[in-house]
């Protein structure tokens, strides 16, 4: 199955790359902060739309990094 990336900047100025992977009735979504290369993995069903799916990966992402700044 095909790998879709996206970009969409972050708030910060940060740019975020988003990859979908369809398995099964899942999708899983990548989400890679482009600056620090921190990525995190969240799996959404497919009947979520591409937005939804992003929301969630970015606020995911976005507690990460904010819990690796000291």
């Amino acid at each position: 199955m095909a790998a879709d990336a996206d970009r969409k900047g972050a708030s910060g100025g940060n740019e975020v790359y988003f990859e979908f992977k369809q398995i099964g009735g899942q999708m899983r979504v990548a989400a890679i902060d482009a600056a620090t290369a921190t990525e995190v993995i969240v799996i959404a069903p497919v009947t979520a739309t591409q937005i939804q799916m992003q929301n969630v990966a970015l606020a995911k992402l976005k507690r990460r990094l904010e819990q690796s700044d000291p």
